[in-house]
């Protein structure tokens, strides 16, 4: 059996919403959610969150247990070395990046990233490359090999920061695949749908996730598809359509 590890990178430090990855939704903690539902994807193994040793990331150590994951912690600002130490102790053959910011990331969707990988087309997919997908269900998936490559050729601040842009700045590298909302969704509503913003960077952000979490009923984990459907049936967009996405 192949070793995939979801590492769900967070951190309660963020200077736009601090603390956001505890905030309550439907009486669970953002990152919970998270991890929950990369839990339910077929093809992860184990979730390790990845988180900083400072004090303030504390309680993510703390209530780790609770949401199932084990904790790796590291500098706060080289974020790519704490993935290192996951490799180093959880040895996986790919490597799954979700950030913290993710609450209804799609288990369908980690699948669908993870299976170019799996079947040895690529070294690293995500559906981010040409973005078809709403903020908020970013996958990435890598190989062992190629990340170890990148851990020895990544030297800016960026690279080490955000894990992954060697990959994108370095197409040539790598064997590079996109996937994209079509190969997800059936439906033409779901599909482009990059209007949307399901991430949680702002408190604008959190009144709509928290709309969908409070207004849906579910089993489980809540289908993405009932978030978008809400979203356009009650105009949501408008509580955070002025939000900007902070750039790298």
């Amino acid at each position: 059996m192949t070793q995939i590890t979801a590492i769900v990178q967070a951190r309660t430090g963020s200077t736009r919403l601090p603390g956001k990855v505890m905030y309550p939704l439907d009486g669970q903690p953002a990152l919970e959610h998270i991890v929950t539902r990369a839990t339910h994807a077929d093809s992860v193994t184990d979730v390790v969150m990845a988180t900083s040793t400072e004090p303030q990331d504390d309680v993510i150590d703390q209530y780790a247990s609770v949401f199932g994951a084990d904790v790796i912690r590291g500098s706060e600002s080289n974020v790519l070395g704490r993935f290192e130490s996951a490799l180093e102790k959880y040895d996986p053959e790919i490597i799954i990046r979700i950030t913290g910011d993710c609450p209804l990331i799609d288990p369908t969707t980690i699948d669908k990233v993870v299976s170019p990988i799996h079947n040895g087309n690529a070294d690293y997919a995500s559906n981010i490359f040409q973005r078809t997908f709403p903020r908020g269900l970013d996958i990435e998936a890598f190989t062992d090999e190629s990340f170890k490559r990148v851990l020895s050729a990544a030297t800016t601040q960026a690279e080490r920061e955000h894990v992954t842009p060697y990959y994108r700045n370095n197409p040539d590298e790598f064997n590079i695949v996109n996937v994209t909302s079509d190969q997800v969704f059936d439906d033409e509503q779901y599909r482009d749908r990059t209007d949307l913003r399901l991430t949680l960077d702002e408190p604008d952000d959190y009144r709509l996730l928290k709309r969908i979490y409070d207004e849906i009923e579910y089993d489980d984990i809540l289908p993405v598809r009932e978030a978008v459907d809400l979203v356009d049936a009650e105009g949501l967009t408008e509580l955070n359509e002025s939000v900007r996405q902070k750039k790298i």
